[in-house]
């Protein structure tokens, strides 16, 4: 055995390479890398290799590389399981080392266009919805037919741009006799041999040239215009259409079915397949006959039945509720309607399709065994009755004397005339009646007697009824669960009394019904007493007539904001502040309430760019920090002298509360608690020893904590008067990483008599709101 040291000695050393040479003819050994030992028969081509003082083996004409440099010798795996047999599971895979082996081509990785060639959009996105169409037939072989050699069967071929995908679909042919529908469903497919390896693109698609798809040769004779515009903007050279040759068997069936068509003058009508064909067939037309031109006429409107089963029409009338009119059945029977009627009285037998000249008796005996027709239909009366083809919207049709206008039709005759005769425009016509002039009805004015609303309806009718309340709105804003649906602000009296300068009222607005009311809360040593200072009512808008026969208006919900003014009965109150809830609601419906509205805002501050430098120096000197954030009543008083009062004091509010920093959501613990006491306390529960004796029984490790679905299990059955909201949060307080609790702590801290927490603190009405001790964070063209 030679190891690769040896070998590596003799290309450096002369001496050396004459015994080597003769090593390696005795032993004729392949050397690898792979245990650093020759370990197979070596070609002869080593020893001209080696005796050069090149380090190469000569493994054939196709591969030659320095050993030396070589560091891959990993073997592909080509063999392997499939569905439990053994088999070939790749042949594209390399030979030792990544080297291709004879006669094998790599694919390329990249595309033909190097790269900065087209956009980067991606072409499932660039081409998407984009197909191409070509017109191609296919001759298909008959040998064991007599009648034509071959067929001729037409295919649409679609490539769709996104990802080079083939379907062929082949063109419903009526009495063919051959499936139609999908002939090759859409994938990627391989060129034909010995080009397998490879893919159909766009550029191997032409006009009036052969393709190959799995051994079927489809002839392209034509395209649509999107193609032929695309193949030309890619830079393709389009070649002239051709023609698709007729198909032999359709050319046969065709002069079959000529040759059964009836020649004869007098041959016997054919209804019966016109009847099978179109039963159940009505084309429905919409109509109108305006008569408001007669003496006591009107505009009638109608409805128009064809039968397609036997050209005859049938006319119904709309009767409008409150007509006048009796309901009829019909305004025309069914029947065939004359172009020109009403044409006239005709002699009974004068009216009729065939003229018998004579009777002939035949060979049987019978009085009669045929007849002669007058093939020349001498005598006959023309008459032109309406088809299918005469009935379409905004023609007039002559109803036995009467203009009768079609302005519209069904789904169904749409469809049938589409279908048909390719017709596409079916737009309506309006037919509706000028308005009757408004008669305007003047009331008497209120008498000041019950609310305007009821003696309104008074003077509507002999009979008064009740004023309807909305009541889907009452339904829908009316106070439920967390959803108060009132708007409470905080308001001032403005006065010139000093004593009354400094009483304080809390607005409620109820979105229900449109009512206020006025409470004012008690304040010790101030000289007023408190409480109701209105009750709920509907306020009207200051400067209105007290009798008059119009409604009077009552302040609406878009008159209430902070910093307006509201004359509330003789009282002028101003809003100083909202709660939470009306701030959040005016947010929302910031379509209704313009000053919530952030956009507004942020516009009406953009047109002070004027003084933008301004503006950023005085936020800069108002935060030496350069936290970027500052208190509300700084930036409040900032904001509303740099704009001179353009904005409003709500405005400022909105701007405040969209840029605010975000606070904890996490509510107390003592807070919680508070709330939990004072429950337990209303309803008097006490049932604590019990709650834990339970809890007791059930730790069976002793180990005093229960999983907090047992805890909340325990407190659903012995009926604990607290909300799952409320207990959900002090639950998930006291429960550890594990969702632990420790019962005893828990039942103790609810015990309301062992351990009693202090009442909660009424909000004060005379200080800040609480969002206005928070930071705010400036906007980015205001830092």
């Amino acid at each position: 055995m030679l190891s690769q040291t040896a070998v590596a000695l003799a290309v450096y050393n002369p001496g050396k390479m004459l015994k080597l040479k003769q090593q390696i003819r005795d032993n004729a050994y392949l050397w690898t890398e792979r245990q650093g030992r020759i370990a197979g028969p070596l070609p002869r081509g080593i020893i001209s290799f080696l005796t050069s003082r090149c380090m190469r083996v000569d493994v054939g004409p196709h591969l030659c590389q320095p050993l030396v440099e070589k560091e891959k010798f990993h073997k592909s795996q080509h063999w392997g399981f499939c569905n439990n047999v053994r088999m070939l599971v790749s042949e594209d895979k390399p030979g030792i080392g990544g080297e291709l082996l004879p006669g094998q081509k790599m694919k390329p990785k990249c595309s033909d266009f190097p790269k900065g060639m087209g956009g980067t959009v991606p072409s499932w996105i660039a081409f998407d919805k984009q197909v191409l169409s070509f017109d191609a037939y296919l001759e298909d072989e008959l040998p064991d037919k007599t009648q034509e050699k071959y067929r001729i069967r037409r295919h649409k071929i679609l490539f769709y741009l996104e990802d080079d995908t083939i379907q062929v679909n082949e063109q419903e042919l009526k009495n063919s006799g051959l499936p139609k529908g999908t002939s090759i469903r859409r994938h990627r497919i391989s060129l034909p041999p010995p080009d397998e390896d490879q893919f159909y693109t766009v550029y191997h698609f032409n006009i009036n040239i052969d393709v190959v798809f799995y051994g079927r040769t489809f002839k392209i004779y034509d395209a649509d215009t999107f193609t032929k515009n695309f193949l030309k903007k890619i830079g393709v050279k389009l070649n002239p259409p051709g023609q698709c040759p007729e198909d032999p068997y359709m050319k046969i069936r065709r002069e079959t079915v000529d040759r059964m068509e009836p020649l004869r003058p007098y041959e016997s009508y054919d209804t019966l397949k016109q009847f099978l064909e179109c039963d159940r067939k009505v084309l429905r037309f919409f109509c109108l006959w305006d008569d408001s031109a007669s003496m006591f006429g009107d505009r009638r409107e109608l409805i128009l039945h064809y039968f397609l089963c036997d050209d005859t029409i049938e006319i119904k009338e709309v009767m409008p509720p409150s007509s006048g009119r009796d309901a009829t059945s019909l305004f025309l029977r069914r029947r065939k309607l004359p172009k020109y009627g009403p044409p006239g009285v005709y002699q009974p037998g004068q009216i009729t399709d065939r003229a018998v000249l004579n009777l002939y008796p035949g060979l049987t005996g019978r009085p009669a065994d045929g007849y002669l027709l007058d093939k020349y239909k001498l005598g006959k009366v023309d008459q032109e009755f309406y088809k299918d083809t005469d009935l379409f919207i905004g023609t007039t049709i002559n109803v036995w004397g009467r203009k009768v206008l079609l302005y519209d039709c069904d789904n169904f005759t749409k469809t049938y005339y589409k279908t048909k005769y390719g017709i596409e425009n079916f737009t309506s016509i309006s037919c509706k009646a000028p308005p009757p002039p408004k008669i305007e009805r003047k009331f008497p004015p209120y008498n000041g007697f019950g609310s305007e609303e009821d003696s309104l309806r008074t003077c509507m009718g002999l009979v008064p009824t009740p004023h309807q309340r909305n009541f889907k709105k009452f339904m829908e804003k009316n106070s439920s669960g967390n959803m108060s649906n009132i708007l409470r602000f905080f308001a001032k009296l403005i006065t010139h009394k000093r004593v009354e300068r400094d009483r304080m009222f809390v607005i409620s607005y109820f979105l229900s019904d449109d009512t206020i009311s006025v409470f004012e809360p008690t304040e010790r040593n101030s000289g007023f007493t408190g409480g109701m200072f209105l009750k709920r009512i509907r306020v009207k808008k200051p400067g209105q007539e007290v009798f008059k026969s119009e409604l009077s208006e009552y302040i609406q919900a878009k008159d209430l904001y902070v910093g307006a003014r509201v004359n509330v009965n003789g009282y002028l109150f101003h809003l100083l502040n909202a709660d939470e809830y009306t701030l959040r609601y005016m947010e929302e419906n910031s379509d209704q309430f313009p000053m919530s509205n952030i956009e507004l805002v942020l516009q009406k501050l953009k047109e002070e760019q004027s003084k933008s430098r301004e503006l950023k120096q005085v936020f800069r000197n108002a935060d030496p920090k350069l936290t970027k954030r500052m208190d509300y009543n700084t930036f409040r008083d900032v904001m509303m002298t740099l704009t001179v009062g353009r904005l409003l004091e709500h405005e400022v509010i909105t701007l405040a509360r969209h840029y605010g920093v975000p606070k904890d959501t996490c509510p107390d613990m003592n807070i919680l608690m508070a709330q939990a006491h004072k429950q337990l306390k209303k309803n008097t529960f006490e049932d604590f020893e019990r709650l834990i004796a339970t809890c007791v029984y059930e730790d069976r490790k002793k180990k005093k904590v229960l999983p907090t679905k047992d805890i909340r299990r325990l407190c659903k059955s012995f009926r604990l008067p607290l909300t799952d909201h409320l207990l959900g949060s002090i639950l998930s307080g006291f429960q550890d990483s594990e969702e632990q609790i420790n019962y005893e702590l828990f039942f103790s801290a609810l015990n309301w008599r062992m351990n009693p927490m202090p009442k909660l603190q009424a909000v004060s009405f005379t200080k800040e709101p609480r969002f206005w001790k928070k930071r705010f964070r400036l906007p980015g063209y205001l830092r």
